[in-house]
Parts: structure tokens; C-alpha cells; sequence
């Protein structure tokens, strides 16, 4: 039997050591780490897993895409399917700096307690992103949409806000999304302030160490159901909620922390690496990384 060979692309001088130690756990038996790895110089990578194994050999060949810049990694995955041709191809996921997959986790998390995707009811709840424009906020922000929920993407740049609703847009058309600006303290007299408390759903994806949601602030989301904090560096994004929260009652709204996020995040991470190998033509971005942690959800 052909051992499964795990390809690691990663933009930064060293690969992710995490990447690294997850694949293993996940039952990978050789992991070739390539760093340093950019759109320019990643074709003769991918030639080498299209092109020494063939037929259904190619399933036991994958390729994972990530590193810190998600920008860029999302640049190397476009010269890796560019690069593909008929059926000589391999699996591929794309997980920058754990983007995805953190933000799967959290939509599933929120969907424990809201009607997400339950049409016409996810229509009526309201989510709020702080911190929308960075990396994980704009794929929650994603995911969300394509729930049908009615998205506020925040940032401090309303031009950075603009760019990405319209990004969601045109991913998913005919959704809910509007950028608002959030240039310091969440206050009730502010547009943002009036967002966040129409809020059903609010997510802290803001950079570490940025309280996002302070203490004068957060009377504001009394409306809000689920609060989920994403931030596991001290100080908290939303202040009150630590890094082991993990659906604890606040009020009348349940509130998640980073750790408390993060198993779900490892099991999605993990899961998704042996989907790989189940067929040389797997392509697990988000939304893909989102249906395998609904499947990993119990049924209630």
C-alpha cells in the first residue's frame, strides 16, 4: 500500500511547525515541508507530486497550502491549480495562518444556538464582525453570508470594510453585507454601536492583544445570543470572555473563547487532512472546511 505523502507549501522562510505536527497527528506518513515558497517558484513542487505517481496512485499524493501571509498563499494555491491539467492532479487545502479553519470552527460553534442556514429563519439574525477585514474575520464574514445571515463587517477603515463586503458580494450575490466603520471604542451614540446592538451573533476577529469590545461597550450586545472571541492573546477582544470559554451562559447570550474554539478548530484541521487523500481532486477551502466540521457536529 502506497504510503500518503503530504506536500507543505509555505510562504514563510521556515514552514509551520504546527501545520507540521497536525498533519503527523492526522495520519500522514511521510511530510515533505518546502518554505520560502511563492507563485514564481512552485510549479516544478507541484510537478513533482503530479507526475510520480499516476492513475488512482495520485490519491495517496496531497498538497497543503499555508503560512502566515494569506494573501500570498492564496497567490501559490492559484499557481498550483493553474498547473494542474485533466485528471493529473492532487488534493489541495488552503489554510493560511489557520484562517479557515478557525473560521469554520466558529461559525460552527454559533450554529449550536442560532438558526444558521435554517432559511428563512437565518435571514432574521443579525451577526456583527469586529475586525471583519483581517484574515479570519473576512472568512467568517463569508461563511456567514452564504448562511443568509445579515453580516456587518467592521473595521477601522470603512474604505478596507467597502472592499471586502464587496468581495462577499460577488461570492455570494443577493446577501446581507454592510461595512462599518470602527475607529476606536464601541460607544451608543456611533453607527456601530447601533450595529452591535442589533447584533444575534458577534465575533471578535481583530488582531492580537486589541480589545475590540470594551467594558463601556458591551452592555451595548445585550440582544446578542452567542459572543465568540477569537483572540487568545491577553487582552480579550470582547472584555469578559477568556481564552476556556466554551459556551459558557453570560447573561442571556453563551460566549466562546480562542481555547474554546480551538479543539472543534484541531478536530476540522485534522479531519480535513485524511479527506485529502480520499481523491486527487479535493479542493478544501472554507466553505469545504465549514461541511466538515458540520459533519463532525453531533446531531441534537
Amino acid at each position: 500500500m502506497l504510503k500518503k505523502i503530504l506536500i507543505q507549501l509555505d510562504g514563510d522562510p521556515q514552514p509551520s511547525t504546527f501545520d507540521a505536527v497536525v498533519a503527523t497527528d492526522a495520519g500522514v506518513d511521510v511530510l515533505l515541508r518546502h518554505g520560502g515558497v511563492t507563485a514564481d517558484n512552485v510549479v516544478p513542487l507541484v510537478h513533482g507530486a503530479m507526475f510520480t505517481r499516476g492513475g488512482k496512485d495520485l490519491a495517496a499524493t496531497a498538497i497543503f497550502v499555508g503560512g502566515a501571509d494569506v494573501a500570498a498563499a492564496e497567490a501559490i494555491a492559484a499557481a498550483v491549480f493553474a498547473t494542474f491539467f485533466g485528471p493529473v492532479r492532487v488534493g489541495v487545502m488552503l489554510d493560511p495562518n489557520g484562517a479557515n479553519t478557525t473560521a469554520s470552527a466558529a461559525v460552527v460553534a454559533a450554529a449550536r444556538h442560532l438558526p444558521l442556514g435554517d432559511r428563512p429563519s437565518a435571514a432574521e439574525c443579525r451577526a456583527m464582525v469586529l475586525g471583519g477585514t483581517g484574515p479570519v474575520g473576512q472568512r467568517v464574514a463569508r461563511l456567514l453570508a452564504r448562511k443568509g445571515v445579515s453580516v456587518g463587517v467592521a473595521s477601522r477603515s470603512l474604505e478596507r470594510a467597502t472592499a471586502v463586503c464587496a468581495l462577499i458580494t460577488a461570492a455570494v450575490p443577493e446577501t446581507q453585507v454592510e461595512p462599518l466603520e470602527m475607529p476606536g471604542a464601541i460607544r451608543e451614540r456611533s453607527a456601530i454601536g447601533g450595529a452591535v446592538a442589533d447584533a444575534d451573533l458577534i465575533v471578535a476577529a481583530g488582531a492580537a492583544g486589541r480589545t475590540l469590545l470594551d467594558a463601556t461597550g458591551r452592555p451595548l450586545a445585550a440582544k446578542a445570543r452567542v459572543l465568540i472571541d477569537l483572540n487568545a492573546v491577553p487582552p480579550a477582544g470582547i472584555e469578559g470572555i477568556i481564552a476556556t470559554d466554551k459556551a459558557r451562559p453570560d447573561g442571556t447570550a453563551v460566549v466562546y473563547g480562542a481555547l474554546g474554539v480551538g479543539g472543534l478548530k484541531m478536530k476540522i484541521h485534522k479531519a480535513a487532512i485524511q479527506k485529502l487523500f480520499a481523491a486527487p481532486d479535493a479542493v478544501l477551502d472554507a466553505e469545504e472546511l465549514l461541511a466538515i466540521g458540520e459533519q463532525l457536529e453531533p446531531r441534537r
